[in-house]
């Protein structure tokens, strides 16, 4: 199973090799509705930790995606550009929104795992 970590602002970052996939959590996308915008950072900037990297849209408001780790972007996903609705539908997989080259791969080891972040969303109900 891949290794996923979770902010409390519901951001995950997926770890491949050394570099981090990030997009909102499943959590996220049901709490903003449908999603019709998505704008990811520009490839080629660099990113700290707990920075406003994107821009969602949903019918219900505008939420930042905050950086969860500090890198360089290396990738965007220009499917949900233009389908901003992928990330209702498949957050975790299809609906990325960007890919880092992590500067520190370490610092992942803050945020919280599955259960971690499974458990962090009970005390919010």
């Amino acid at each position: 199973m891949a290794d996923i970590r979770y902010t409390k602002d519901h951001e995950y970052v997926r770890l491949e090799g050394d570099e981090g996939v990030i997009g909102i959590s499943d959590y996220a996308q049901k709490q903003l509705g449908d999603v019709v915008f998505a704008e990811p950072p520009e490839v080629g900037k660099t990113l700290n930790a707990g920075e406003a990297a994107a821009v969602v849209e949903s019918v219900k408001a505008a939420s930042d995606v905050f950086a969860p780790a500090s890198g360089e972007v290396v990738a965007v996903n220009s499917e949900v550009v233009s389908s901003p609705g992928i990330i209702n539908e498949d957050a975790l997989g299809r609906g990325w929104l960007f890919r880092i080259k992590l500067a520190n791969p370490n610092d992942l080891t803050t945020l919280m795992d599955e259960a971690g972040y499974a458990a962090y969303l009970k005390t919010l109900d």
